[in-house]
């Protein structure tokens, strides 16, 4: 059985040339009709002529071109410009003169190039058929092929009108094209930071520890060891984010979610940051992007707190709520190398994007008192 919904995709994959024959084939066949003889565009005052085996030939020529005209416009335009000449030189006033107009539309539509020549090599080839109609026909007023002119450029200023519009349309969904990879980009960025970073940074923290282990060697391997699960970790996440780049990825993945906080709180503690973590709330069922970048905040604190005020004491505080997430993570900054977070801001400045994104609110910055401070309010329920 045929599926009829996908026979316009069916026929969309035709040649074009396959695809516009039809039409012409119904002009023709329109005007072979004997009802419809003489009743086509009439211009001057040529007496109208039976139709005979010659107009058989001049219909053909006018209909038989719209097949080509979108693959060859001007051969579509010359053909059927030549094929209403003769008909109406001769007098036949078929119906297959209405296919000048759509040639016409056509040419303005998918010409691309020698537009205004082709423009005006038609312009100057109307004056000496006009001139011959005029000694050829019954004394028609000059007028009248004065105001026929204006219909033929109207077709050709409609078709000029359609093609400018199709650029703008493609030029629009160019740029689309460029802001979504750029965006993607950007995500991707924002993700190896925000990846990279915090594992990195844990194992630079252990690392530098462990040289001032040498003489406590049990406390010297459980510091490596926690040097080794970090860079696994890092290892996965990264993988993780591989697969998201991969086109054949599925739905099996694991994202991050707020569920791996405590992990990440743990991983934090080892690395010499002591770290309050408080969770309350039930998460809600569908969520969204709420939990990742609930996951990405807590995650890019806690990476400042060990890069800029590691032995401090640390505050991590979620709640969930019904519509939100609410997340502030707090350092007392009073442990050894504090200062305040700048670095390159990258970080930063990618979370309060991600927030604002979700319809939410971020800030960060110092704490009365000392220390430095993240607060983010996450909507839950966004789309991924």
């Amino acid at each position: 059985m045929i599926d009829l919904r996908r026979v316009p995709e069916r026929w969309r994959q035709f040649d074009v040339i396959v695809r516009d024959l039809p039409l012409g084939l119904l002009f023709l066949a329109a005007s072979c009709v004997p009802a419809f003889a003489n009743h086509g565009t009439r211009l001057g005052g040529v007496p109208d002529r039976p139709f005979d085996a010659v107009a058989v030939v001049v219909v053909a020529l006018e209909c038989l071109p719209l097949a080509v005209r979108r693959r060859w416009p001007v051969v579509c335009l010359a053909l059927v410009s030549l094929g209403f000449a003769l008909d109406q030189l001769r007098g036949y006033h078929t119906l297959a003169g209405t296919a000048l107009p759509i040639a016409l539309l056509s040419t303005g539509a998918h010409l691309e190039r020698h537009r205004r020549a082709t423009a005006l090599l038609f312009s100057v080839a109307y004056v000496p058929l006009a001139v011959a109609l005029l000694q050829l026909g019954s004394g028609e007023p000059p007028v009248e092929f004065m105001t026929f002119y204006p219909v033929l450029a109207l077709a050709w200023g409609a078709g000029a009108w359609l093609r400018r519009d199709r650029a703008a349309e493609a030029e629009r969904r160019r740029r689309v094209a460029e802001d979504t990879r750029t965006a993607e980009r950007a995500r991707i960025a924002r993700e190896l930071h925000d990846v990279v970073t915090h594992h990195v940074t844990a194992m630079v923290v252990q690392a530098e520890a462990a040289r001032c282990l040498t003489a406590a060697p049990e406390r010297l391997d459980q510091t490596l060891t926690t040097v080794t699960d970090t860079g696994r970790r890092a290892i996965t996440d990264l993988r993780h984010l591989l697969d998201l780049l991969n086109p054949d990825h599925g739905t099996g993945a694991r994202t991050p979610s707020v569920g791996r906080l405590l992990t990440l709180v743990e991983q934090t503690r080892r690395a010499g940051q002591p770290v309050e973590f408080t969770e309350k709330g039930t998460p809600a069922e569908s969520t969204g992007s709420a939990d990742l970048v609930a996951y990405r905040v807590v995650q890019e604190a806690l990476t400042n707190a060990l890069k800029y005020a590691h032995g401090s004491r640390t505050s991590v505080q979620v709640h969930h709520g019904e519509r939100e997430i609410t997340v502030e993570v707090s350092t007392d900054g009073s442990g050894s190398r504090t200062r305040s977070p700048g670095g390159s801001g990258r970080g930063l400045a990618g979370l309060r994007e991600r927030v604002g994104v979700l319809g939410g609110d971020f800030s960060a910055g110092d704490r009365t008192g000392g220390g430095f401070v993240v607060r983010a309010r996450i909507p839950a329920g966004s789309p991924s």
